[in-house]
């Protein structure tokens, strides 16, 4: 029975000493603390991957996105241009209409219902809490819309 127990122990410390080799603090996933400013924050980062085939197929563009050293807040004005750590938000723009709209939301999907069947583009730019781009920070996706979103409500 004795030796079970030391197995099991160290099996156990093994186990906690692995986990926390591989764990990540919060501050690694989620950025700095909003109650301390960041001294040369560095420069926000866009990613957004390809529209999902599923919604494709149903006239609807679905890409999830993700950004680096950022928050994604419903701030706006000049001065809270100036907050640290950093705010922004999305401007989203379909087939170089225009117009485009404000994403505050940080739902992780930007979401485009009712498009036809046939060629389409969307650009994702991530602005400052003053509507100003971040350099580089556009991201272009030509896409094809290969059916249409049959909806009961029409």
């Amino acid at each position: 029975m004795t030796i079970l127990i030391k197995t099991l122990a160290a099996v156990a410390v093994s186990t906690m000493l692995v986990t926390s080799a591989f764990a990540q603090s919060a501050r690694e996933i989620r950025g700095g603390s909003p109650y301390v400013a960041i001294e040369n924050e560095p420069a926000p980062k866009l990613i957004v991957d390809p529209p999902l085939p599923e919604g494709l197929a149903q006239g609807v563009y679905w890409a999830q996105y993700r950004v680096e050293n950022l928050r994604i807040v419903s701030v706006f004005g000049e001065n809270a241009a100036k907050v640290s750590p950093r705010i922004g938000h999305l401007h989203v723009t379909v087939d170089d209409l225009p117009w485009w709209w404000a994403d505050a939301s940080d739902n992780n999907t930007v979401d485009i219902a009712g498009l036809k069947p046939g060629p389409h583009k969307v650009t994702i730019s991530l602005v400052d809490a003053g509507h100003n781009v971040f350099p580089g920070q556009v991201v272009t996706q030509e896409f094809i819309v290969t059916g249409s979103l049959q909806h009961p409500h029409k």
